[in-house]
């Protein structure tokens, strides 16, 4: 029998561990392939990973008392967690469906299933206004702004407080609205507490025209004009424009028989008051006065 020499039992050593490098090698790449396969369809892979929907609006304007939504949609969200957080105070409103301020006016919606979280501020003030962060607790961190605006919208009625009018003339109230959302509703107008109907007439229909005529329109901002024919003394009264998205205005319309020296609507803005005619008068009466005493002493001179 031949004695191995201790060259060859090297070698033999050798390319045994060469062999089995490459068998742990093949084996380590086959289970990571493997992991890799099947984790593409698993909860945490990289193509499940949480994103936020952009189309949506994040710069909402509301008037104050009127209940503001901030919708924020979270695709693929997984066992992570939306959070709502108030920016100026880094103060967190909502995490989950749970709320966590002691202000009931916040509150999270999000029906079952949903990917819409929903922030709800109730009877928003002023105040409110500023930016909001829908957050998901991903590392890194995930947040998507909102900007919020509230505004006080006020109606206005052009014109004095205190209307005067003339018995059997035309009375034209113009009530705007330029403040608030783009969707500033409509306006109704009042006499005392009840409301004024107009009936639009088909442009077919051989009807009398109607005494109260109202219009609204919308250019860059909301404007009504309410105008009533051939005044009585009966449409005397409190007239009110009541916005269905703002604060309303009001005038007290006098009808009156006679004319009346302050307020007439029609009047011409041109025409003396009683006491610039009277100190009128005084001049005219001192210039014939003086002429006079001149020419009487010219006259014994």
């Amino acid at each position: 029998m031949a004695v191995m020499g201790f060259g060859d039992m090297r070698a033999r050593v050798g390319y045994r561990l060469k062999i089995g490098l490459v068998v742990i090698v093949s084996m380590v790449m086959g289970f990571f392939n493997e992991s890799q396969g099947s984790a593409h369809y698993g909860e945490d892979s990289v193509g499940s990973f949480p994103y936020f929907e952009y189309n949506v609006p994040r710069n909402v304007t509301t008037v104050v008392g009127q209940t503001a939504f901030l919708h924020c949609r979270v695709e693929q969200l997984g066992d992570k967690a939306v959070s709502w957080i108030r920016k100026r105070d880094l103060h967190i409103l909502t995490a989950g469906i749970l709320t966590y301020t002691s202000d009931q006016r916040f509150q999270v919606i999000r029906p079952d299933k949903s990917e819409n979280w929903t922030l709800q501020i109730k009877f928003p003030q002023e105040r409110d206004a500023g930016i909001y962060e829908c957050q998901v607790n991903t590392e890194p961190k995930m947040s998507l702004a909102f900007q919020l605006n509230v505004v006080e919208a006020k109606a206005k009625v052009l014109g004095p407080a205190d209307l005067y009018v003339k018995t059997g003339s035309l009375l034209s109230l113009t009530c705007i609205l330029s403040q608030g959302p783009h969707d500033l509703g409509t306006i109704f107008w009042y006499k005392g507490s009840k409301l004024i109907e107009y009936k639009e007439v088909e442009a077919n229909e051989i009807v009398e025209e109607p005494r109260v005529r109202l219009k609204t329109e919308w250019t860059e901002q909301l404007t009504s004009r309410l105008t009533i024919d051939k005044l009585l003394p009966t449409d005397s009264g409190n007239y009110s424009c009541v916005p269905t998205m703002a604060e309303a205005a009001s005038v007290n319309v006098h009808v009156i028989n006679g004319e009346h020296p302050a307020a007439m609507q029609h009047g011409n803005a041109n025409t003396a008051s009683p006491c610039a005619l009277s100190v009128n008068l005084l001049i005219s009466l001192y210039c014939t006065l003086a002429t006079l005493y001149t020419n009487t002493v010219d006259g014994f001179r």
